[in-house]
């Protein structure tokens, strides 16, 4: 599998499932999957309320045609026993992970044989 160059991204994200929704109402998202079900929002977490707060971790770009980079982030996740969020771009994934696992899941990446960054993380 494939070793990547991956980094905490800084902010702190909230994913929200709105089943009656087809758009967000504000535009205050970092993405949107709209499904049958209804629609999935992901933002920047707000510093109060109850609800899980998302870390990130995203990597260097890669071309759409490169297999197995996604595998090679979530495998050890999984193997780990931490829950991910993803969602894609053109260039590379958002790897979310629960606030509370980003330690566990740097230790994780890190013995996969990825590179992490944690600088600015908080």
């Amino acid at each position: 599998m494939p070793s990547l160059r991956l980094h905490v991204v800084p902010d702190r994200f909230a994913v929200e499932h709105q089943p009656n929704s087809t758009f967000p109402e504000d535009d205050e998202w970092v993405a949107l999957v709209r499904a049958p079900e209804g629609l999935t929002v992901v933002r920047q977490a707000p510093p109060f309320g109850a609800f899980q707060r998302w870390a990130g971790f995203y990597g260097d770009a890669h071309g759409l045609d490169v297999p197995g980079m996604l595998a090679s982030v979530v495998a050890p996740l999984a193997e780990a026993g931490i829950s991910v969020f993803v969602t894609s771009t053109y260039h590379a994934d958002l790897v979310l992970v629960p606030e509370g696992s980003l330690e566990d899941a740097v230790k994780a990446l890190g013995e996969a044989g990825h590179a992490v960054a944690v600088q600015g993380a908080g």
